[in-house]
Formats: C-alpha cells, sequence, structure tokens
C-alpha cells in the first residue's frame, strides 16, 4: 500500500491495519532526526514495530548505523538493506535511490553515495530527510561546497509553509559558514530559528560563524540564551556545550572550560566518536595553553582503545590518536597508526583514500607531537595540512590540528614558518582571535631573543 509522508510524498509499507499510526510515527522520526533529538531512535523503533516491512524506516535505519561510526554497526546496517532489497521492485523512484545509496555507503563509497541522493534530492526536493541525508554524508567527506550546492538546489522549495523549512534553512546556514559567506549564513541562522525554535543545527551554525569570526562574547550570549534550542538534543548537545567551552577558551577562561567539560561534556561518558572528539580537542587546546587538565586524559584513552581499529572514519581516528597520546597507550596508538597505514596502502573506499591523502600524515605528525619530536611533527603535520580538508569536520573542529602545527613549529624554532601558518589561519578564518594574537605576539618575543643573542655572540667575538 502506498500513504503520502510529510513531506507529500508516496511511501510504500503493507500494514492496512497500522498504517494512520506507522506514518505518524514515521514523520515524527524524520522530524526528530532533523533537530538532534534524542528521541530519534524511539521513533523509528515504534515505526518497525508497528511495520518491520516500511523501506523507509528500514533504510533510515541503516543510514543512521552508518553514520554513527563504528565497525560493530555495519552488519545491522546491512541487514537493515538487505532487509528491504526484495521489496525494491515494489518500491517507488525515491526510495530505491535510498536503497541504493545505502549500498554504496556500505560498499565503503560514501561519494558516490551522496551522488545518488542527491540526484533523487532534486527530483524530490520537499523530502528534508533526505536533504539531511546528504547533508550528513558531505560532511563527514569535507565537502562543504557539496553541502551547499546541493541545498541550493531545493532551497526555493522550503517556504514557510514547509514543516522542515527551519531545519533546512539550518542546514543552509553551516554550509554558508562553512565555504566563508559568513554574514549570510549568520542571518540565515538566526532565520532558522524563528521558524524551527528547536534547531540546534541553525544554533550551532551561527555559533561557527562567532568562532571563525573571533566574536566569542557574542558566542557565549547566543548560546547562553537559547536552552530550547537544544535541550531536545541527543549527544549533538554536548556538542553545543563544546562550542560555549571555546568562546570561553579564546577569552581565556579556563577554569570555566574545565568545569563546563566536567559537567556538560562530558557528562555521559560515551564513546561515541564526535563525543570524543569534542573532549580530546578540548584538552588537547587547553595544554597547548598550559593548562593542566589532571587525569582526564585516562578515561579519553580507555575509550579510544577499543575504537584503536575501528578504521570507519579518519576525523575519528586522529581524535582517538590525541587520546591515546594524551592518555600514554604507546601500545594502542601504535595500532591504531598500522590501520591507518593498511587503509592508506588499500585503497578501496572513500576512506582509505583519505587516509592516504590526509590522516596517515597528520597522525604521524601527531605522533611526533607527543613524543617531543617538533620537527619531524612539524614536517608530517604542515605535509597534511593543504588536504586537511578531506578528513571532514567543520573548520573549527579541524583547528585543533592547525594549532598543533603552529606549536610544533614554535617549539622546533621554525619561527617564520609558524607565522605563515598562523596569517594564514587567519585569513582562511577571516578574524584574528585570541589565539592567533598570543602566537604572534610569541613570536616577535622569540625573535627579539635571537636577535639579542646573535648581537651578544657578534660583540664577544
Amino acid at each position: 500500500m502506498r500513504s503520502i509522508d510529510a513531506f507529500g510524498y508516496e511511501t510504500t509499507f503493507d500494514s492496512p491495519e497500522h498504517a494512520e499510526q506507522t506514518l505518524t510515527s514515521w514523520n515524527a522520526t524524520a522530524r526528530a532526526f532533523l533537530s538532534h533529538a534524542a528521541n530519534t531512535p524511539v521513533h523509528l523503533s515504534d515505526t518497525l514495530k508497528l511495520t518491520p516491512d516500511f523501506a523507509l524506516a528500514q533504510l533510515a535505519k541503516g543510514y543512521f548505523m552508518l553514520l554513527l561510526g563504528r565497525r560493530e554497526l555495519i552488519p545491522a546496517a546491512q541487514e537493515a538493506y538487505d532487509a528491504v532489497t526484495p521489496l525494491v521492485p515494489a518500491l517507488t523512484p525515491r526510495e530505491k535511490a535510498y536503497h541504493d545509496g545505502l549500498g554504496l555507503y556500505l560498499a565503503g563509497r560514501m561519494g558516490p553515495a551522496a551522488d545518488v541522493l542527491d540526484a533523487a534530492l532534486r527530483a524530490h526536493p520537499h523530502d528534508a530527510l533526505l536533504a539531511k541525508l546528504v547533508h550528513a554524508i558531505r560532511f563527514i567527506l569535507g565537502d562543504p561546497r557539496g553541502m551547499r550546492s546541493s541545498l541550493e538546489a531545493i532551497i526555493g522549495a522550503y517556504g514557510p509553509d514547509h514543516p522542515s523549512a527551519g531545519y533546512i534553512n539550518g542546514c543552509y546556514a553551516f554550509a554558508l559558514e562553512e565555504t566563508g559567506e559568513y554574514l549570510a549564513a549568520e542571518r540565515r541562522g538566526r532565520d532558522a530559528l524563528v521558524i524551527a525554535h528547536d534547531d540546534a543545527w541553525g544554533l550551532h551554525a551561527v555559533a561557527h560563524v562567532y568562532d571563525m569570526t573571533g566574536r566569542s562574547a557574542e558566542g557565549v550570549a547566543w548560546i547562553s540564551r537559547q536552552p530550547k534550542a537544544w535541550e531536545h538534543c541527543n549527544n549533538f548537545g554536548y556538542h553545543v556545550w563544546w562550542h560555549l567551552a571555546l568562546f570561553h577558551l579564546d577569552r581565556g577562561e579556563y577554569d570555566r572550560v574545565l568545569e563546563l567539560y566536567d559537567a556538560e561534556i562530558r557528562k555521559e561518558q560515551s564513546d561515541d566518536y564526535r563525543d570524543i572528539s569534542n573532549a580530546a580537542s578540548l584538552l588537547s587546546r587547553l595544554e597547548l595553553e598550559g593548562v593542566d587538565v589532571g587525569e582526564r586524559w585516562e578515561e579519553m584513552a580507555a575509550l579510544s582503545e577499543n575504537r584503536a581499529e575501528d578504521g570507519c572514519v579518519v576525523f575519528a581516528d586522529l581524535h582517538y590518536l590525541l587520546a591515546l597520546e594524551g592518555g600514554g597507550r604507546p601500545e594502542a596508538a601504535s595500532r591504531l597508526l598500522g590501520e591507518m597505514r593498511n587503509r592508506a596502502q588499500r585503497q578501496l573506499g572513500c576512506m582509505d583514500s583519505v587516509a592516504g591523502e590526509a590522516g596517515l600524515p597528520a597522525a604521524q605528525g601527531l605522533h611526533a607531537f607527543a613524543s617531543g619530536d617538533y620537527a619531524e611533527a612539524y614536517g608530517w603535520l604542515a605535509r597534511a595540512r593543504p588536504h586537511m580538508q578531506v578528513v571532514g569536520g567543520s573548520h573549527a573542529q579541524r583547528d585543533v590540528f592547525d594549532r598543533i602545527t603552529i606549536e610544533a613549529a614554535l617549539r622546533s624554532g621554525l619561527l617564520r614558518e609558524a607565522r605563515a601558518q598562523i596569517e594564514d589561519r587567519v585569513h582562511r578564518r577571516g578574524a584574528m582571535d585570541r589565539y592567533a594574537e598570543t602566537r604572534l605576539a610569541r613570536i616577535d618575543e622569540l625573535g627579539r631573543q635571537r636577535a639579542s643573542g646573535a648581537q651578544k655572540l657578534a660583540a664577544a667575538g
């Protein structure tokens, strides 16, 4: 049978006795996913309990499993794909595209999967769930221009009456920010929150604008005064807390950063790679500022040790490595580096290519930095830096690797290289922040000390 979903498209499932309940639960699943709600899996589970052969629900489950970037969840995604395969002849073209895309994703071909979904989205522009999946996959692939072009092809379909207009505008705001259109991104993100008060992604898009443009006081105010925009969230809420901590870090308020780390960012000690990324990158930033983080690395290292050979997302691997090095787990760090080398040589899927192009050089640089070999660290990190976009995540998230690269140059006495890296960072971000100001001042001071030392040697000679 066919029923019309909240986006106005036909969906296929065979459950006439539960048709209305199934559709209501499915529409709730889609909305919850768009808003990053904690009850997303509850709605999806309810849908599948009512109608196990609901194709779109099974396929959504497959995508949700893969987006978590955990090796042990791949079989569950495969089962969801296989459950739908016998139903394909009866599906609509839109549903078949969901199925085709999931098959490509399972094969490690994330880029082609996003392309297939994008083509379906252009044919079905009102399907906000499809738009969000494309956005999520391209985000993992480090493809902000792809995120933006995908949305620009369909944004005109999201007038004020569309039930997902706020969420799609929030996605577009983030794509604009990641492609450097800060003014437009801020405006679009603010509008998204007016339309959908629970659009956590739109809230976070504006936070990114403030981060990139060095407006930490505005960032603190923006996040703090809108708790209802993200209090409903799944672990994405911890990421919003992370953004708030970054603003306090930029203001030199380190005690507040540690307070947020303990009370909010690590409120639940999960091993979700996004949560570990939040924590590991924040601890790294604090240590680069000379802050003693105590024994906080130990928890991160213990969790990351179990993930050393996941090999699902290079962005995750680099943060696992930060945690393993910070927590003194050399054997696990070595295993992770070995796994990354194997993938870089194998070249069977998108993440293998990312490992070879940027992941492995960056990982070797992080390992050298933790070992105190700063010249070697700088060599590897500087080699990886032009390609780091492909590891995925946002500019704000990848900034930790920029900071470590600059610190490696400073500690190995490469003042000219450090200054060039800082100036390039400022240019790419669009503003001078406290981090850049303090490092440039440090370079000037080291330069004066070097010149003074040279003068003394000359006078003595």
